[in-house]
């Protein structure tokens, strides 16, 4: 045997020459130390084995608060994790069906007492989560020994990141549950339902009659009003009364320079927008409201707010004087009962636009306004160019409230393409990242009588309406001019029959209308006739 070969054999003892020049294999020795015989391979397959078996308590954890259940089949408690499976197949059904469609998702989003019980489902669920990842956590560590012989920071990372899977979808989903509970009960908390009031009046304001003249009149007699019930038949219609009050810098009170009816037919939802101009005047009143001679409320019809605050005994009714005022004027000017009314601060609007991320509209052609009152008091110049226009809540106003340009009657157009706008750009990822700021100002700006009763009959209206076949009719000279004022003051008498006329036309035969009377639908006032 050469000398390389003796080396070779020392160095790895796995062959040995003998003297037939034969290689026969040689098992290998095991190395002895002080401390005992050492396997080298069996010492790294134990190492990994025990790393892999100390991480699975961990992830165990993780899996069951993500899927309660899943943990446990990582535990290798399979029996556990299909009972806990079972348990998430229920919860999800139970989930499903109160979340099954649009319709029902929003119903119990606007429902306070479906609010109270989803918070109430948010919280046991975020403990049945808790409970199933410690359960999944120390049966592995039953099973395959403690996390902690993992690093520490290892250990620490994963307790946060557990701690955020298990507390984070709970604590938004608590957030968000809170604000529309808070905004619920606070705009339409206090609204009630059907109430039979008995109304007397206390003292009679300063009357004027048909030509202008102050004279004294004797207050009505008491006088019993049925409010609004909170719900609708089938056959009625539903009318709500849109309000954009200016409460403006150097305004004295609230003028209700914006006022649209939404009329919609519950069964078919056929719907109609009525538009009433803010200077009509000697508007007709409701039996037992008003103390005019004319039996009418001779001033600009967007000072009825103001009246119902300066004149309460003047207009009774289930709500405010103001709300009694406005609601009751324009039912009688149209010829509808109205149902609710909602009333928009016009500054807070600008808030509401710039909480949904702006709004996209079509303007038909360039506005320019060199004495633009902006919010705050000051005047500014206004420029819109024609086209798709993307518009922040300043210019949105703007666009809705400019008139220099051209008149209140042209304006009243803008007002309804801007609203149709903001329905169609109301997309839920804006909705959802500020909600909490559209809460706030919603609560701020928003006034109305809407029954939270009535939120749900509402909603399920919805799936029904369609926006681009929305017809809508303004009511304005000269076609419905009657007369100019007799006294001097400024000021148009309307055609009231001729409203009426019209009014029930809509109504009745929505294609008719549209035919007759060249009523143009939403999607030709604001669509882009180019599309």
């Amino acid at each position: 045997m050469t000398l390389s070969h003796r080396i070779m054999g020392a160095r790895f003892g796995s062959w040995r020459t003998e003297p037939t020049n034969a290689l026969v294999p040689v098992t290998r020795a095991p190395i002895a130390t002080s401390i005992g015989t050492l396997h080298l391979p069996s010492l790294a397959m134990s190492t990994s084995s025990s790393t892999s078996n100390n991480s699975k308590p961990l992830l165990a954890a993780f899996a069951s608060a993500i899927v309660p259940g899943t943990g446990q089949f990582i535990a290798g408690d399979g029996r556990k994790g299909r009972m806990l499976l079972l348990v998430d197949v229920v919860i999800l059904a139970i989930l499903l069906f109160f979340f099954r469609d649009k319709v029902s998702f929003l119903t119990m989003w606007i429902k306070p007492s479906s609010l109270a019980l989803m918070m109430v489902g948010n919280i046991l669920i975020l403990g049945y989560r808790v409970w199933a990842a410690d359960d999944a956590y120390r049966t592995a560590k039953a099973r395959y020994g403690d996390a902690q012989a993992s690093p520490g920071a290892a250990i620490v990372i994963g307790a946060v990141a557990l701690g955020a899977v298990l507390l984070l979808p709970h604590a938004v989903f608590g957030y968000y549950d809170i604000v529309q509970y808070d905004l619920i009960t606070s705009v339409f908390g206090d609204n009630t339902s059907a109430t039979a009031e008995t109304t007397t009046t206390q003292a009679s304001p300063p009357v004027t009659d048909a030509s202008g003249n102050t004279v004294a009149t004797t207050p009505p007699a008491s006088t019993t009003t049925l409010a609004s019930t909170g719900q609708f038949e089938d056959d009625e219609r539903l009318n709500i009364l849109l309000i954009g009050g200016d409460f403006g810098e150097g305004r004295t009170g609230v003028r209700t320079d914006t006022m649209i009816t939404v009329s919609i037919d519950p069964t078919t939802g056929e719907t109609a927008m009525f538009s009433v101009p803010r200077n009509w005047t000697y508007a007709p009143l409701p039996d037992g409201m008003g103390v005019w001679d004319c039996n009418c409320y001779p001033e600009l019809i967007n000072e009825l707010w103001v009246a119902g605050e300066q004149y309460p005994a003047a207009f009774p009714g289930p709500g405010t004087p103001s709300e009694n005022a406005v609601k009751g004027v324009i039912g009688e000017f149209l010829g509808l009962d109205i149902d609710y009314y909602a009333m928009v601060n016009l500054d807070g609007f600008v808030d509401i636009v710039d909480a949904l991320g702006g709004v996209t509209i079509y303007v038909p052609e360039q506005v320019i306004d060199e004495d633009y009152p902006h919010e705050d008091g000051t005047v500014e110049r206004i420029q819109i160019d024609q086209g798709w226009q993307e518009l922040d809540g300043h210019l949105a106003l703007a666009y809705s409230r400019t008139r220099h340009q051209d008149s209140d009657y042209f304006r009243m157009n803008r007002q309804r393409c801007v609203i149709e706008a903001m329905i169609d750009d109301a997309d839920p990822a804006s909705l959802i990242f500020n909600f909490g700021k559209l809460a706030d100002v919603i609560k701020d700006t928003m006034l109305t009588d809407i029954p939270v009763d009535a939120l749900p009959e509402l909603i399920e209206l919805l799936p029904s309406v369609d926006l681009d076949e929305v017809v809508s009719i303004r009511f304005i000279p000269p076609e419905y001019h009657l007369k100019f004022r007799d006294d001097g003051k400024p000021g148009r008498v309307a055609n009231i029959d001729l409203v009426h006329e019209h009014v029930q036309l809509v109504i009745t035969d929505p294609a008719r209308a549209v035919e007759e009377l060249g009523l143009e639908q939403l999607e030709d006032v604001c669509g882009d006739p180019n599309a």
